[in-house]
């Protein structure tokens, strides 16, 4: 009666008598594990897709002000933009021998919520997005003809927006959506980007012209002086006008260099370098929220463990009889407290591997999200250390919630027992 194999055969024949009470205290402790694991994990993850992911560029120059403001708005199309800076400065920027890319950013229009974004051709030809990755575009070609109304547009918006090769469109002015504020040019959608899993398979790209030249844009160049695009005609560059240039550098040390030459010295732009840290400093200015999610996991835990006791105690209150009969048969104190600690074990075991299904639903649903909103992917088959931890502090808390009602059974009285049966 005292061997492993009888202690499991109690254990199995108990959990089956009470099978409800079982798999309601194995669920709570599902849900428990589960949350846990993915709250640590996704915190975990979204930190370093934001702040450690592969993004291609190392730097973003614009408009002086916030550099997070200036990230949020090129990188991860979130924000608005902080201003232009003259076509000049993008001159200057490209010829320096730090700056191994350059590539112009003109925002400020939409479709449907969608960012569109105004370019050049370096974007396609020259720039990876994660290295010796280019984009790939399905359709009729790479090469914006800037005199016509074409598009290239990412994967993720051409499904939900409906739009293929050939199809056209009218830009709406800002970067909501608002029905009434529609431009009367049209754009034809002359490729589709392969799907990349970074926030460009939401954007809509066109021309860096298209933008100067829709219906309402109003340039002001270096001479701060109002030019309106005439069609057919050509802007002079000193009235061109970019909100954004995307940096490839040459080395680390360029970076320091250019930072200090325009952010310290200079007072008409802001140099955002290295992308990364400008998204660590916002993430770690967010952590808070992320300890108070944690802070909600560990009172679920505490939950479940209050379930699981409760169950329990229960449960030995209702079976003292049965626990006073196997006494009378032979076994000893310790069996009957083997027996009950083991069943707490068992039930919050059982619950721990299905807090895995928990946590895959959970992170595939965050995963949906996160890729909707951002275009940014979380990595369903990445290993965080809660996978190991939590399964066993799960058991650990259930063989812990089962040490009352064991104790309890330990000092049970059997004659009395039997007495009043």
């Amino acid at each position: 009666m005292t061997g492993p194999g009888s202690l499991f055969m109690i254990v199995r024949h108990s959990m089956r008598r009470h099978v409800l009470s079982t798999v309601v205290t194995a669920l709570s402790a599902a849900l428990a594990s589960g949350l846990v694991m993915a709250v640590f994990s996704i915190s975990t993850q979204s930190t370093r897709a934001f702040s450690g992911g592969k993004v291609g560029f190392d730097a973003v120059l614009g408009a002086r002000g916030s550099s997070l403001q200036l990230v949020l708005n090129t990188v991860y199309h979130l924000e608005t933009s902080p201003g232009n800076i003259p076509w000049s400065m993008y001159q200057e920027i490209k010829a320096d021998p730090r700056v191994a890319l350059a590539v112009p950013y003109a925002v400020g229009d939409n479709y449907k919520g969608y960012r569109i974004v105004g370019t050049t051709t370096e974007l396609f030809t020259d720039f990876e997005y994660q290295e010796g990755k280019r984009y790939t575009v399905t359709g009729e070609g790479l090469i914006f003809d800037p005199t016509l109304r074409e598009a290239v547009i990412g994967a993720t918006a051409a499904r939900d927006l409906g739009l293929q090769v050939g199809s056209e469109f009218n830009p709406y002015h800002g970067i909501r959506y608002d029905p009434s504020s529609k431009h009367s040019e049209v754009y034809r959608v002359i490729g589709v980007l392969e799907p990349t899993n970074t926030p460009s398979d939401r954007v809509i790209w066109i021309p860096i012209e298209g933008i100067y030249r829709m219906g309402g844009h109003v340039l002001r160049g270096e001479e701060g002086q109002e030019f309106e695009a005439a069609a057919g005609a050509s802007i002079p560059d000193k009235h061109k006008e970019v909100s954004a240039v995307m940096l490839k550098l040459s080395s680390k040390q360029a970076g320091f260099f250019l930072q200090n030459q325009i952010n310290r010295q200079g007072k008409t732009a802001t140099l955002a370098w290295p992308i990364a840290q400008t998204m660590l400093d916002l993430m770690n200015k967010l952590g808070w929220m992320n300890r108070i999610l944690e802070l909600v996991a560990y009172l679920v835990v505490a939950v479940a463990a209050g379930s699981l006791l409760a169950s329990l105690y229960n449960a030995m209150n209702e079976r003292r009889r049965e626990f006073a009969i196997l006494r009378s048969l032979g076994a000893r104190k310790g069996t009957v407290f083997g027996v009950i600690v083991l069943e707490a074990g068992s039930i919050a075991g059982l619950g721990a591997l299905g807090g895995y299904l928990v946590y895959y639903a959970i992170l595939g649903v965050a995963r949906a999200i996160v890729l909707e909103r951002t275009g940014v992917v979380l990595d369903l088959g990445a290993v965080h250390e809660s996978l190991y931890w939590t399964p066993v502090a799960m058991v650990a808390v259930g063989v812990l919630a089962g040490m009352l009602p064991a104790f309890k059974a330990y000092s049970t009285d059997v004659a009395s027992v039997l007495a009043r049966a």
